[in-house]
């Protein structure tokens, strides 16, 4: 999870003053957070993917 997060991520919640439990869920909270980043940048690649397939495509007048 440590290379997912980034090292400084890591590092910054590791320098705040909180419980173990708190700082397990913030970790926790970060993770959800990323893979919900990487669902956005997926689902808007698709799309990308999906509007040149539909836009782009070479006329067959051409």
């Amino acid at each position: 999870m440590e290379i997912k997060l980034g090292s400084t991520i890591l590092a910054r919640i590791d320098a705040v003053r909180m419980s173990e439990a708190e700082r397990q869920v913030a970790i926790g909270a970060m993770h959800d957070a990323n893979l919900l980043v990487d669902g956005f940048v997926w689902v808007a690649n698709k799309i990308e993917q999906i509007g040149e397939r539909l836009f782009l495509r070479p006329s067959l007048k051409h």
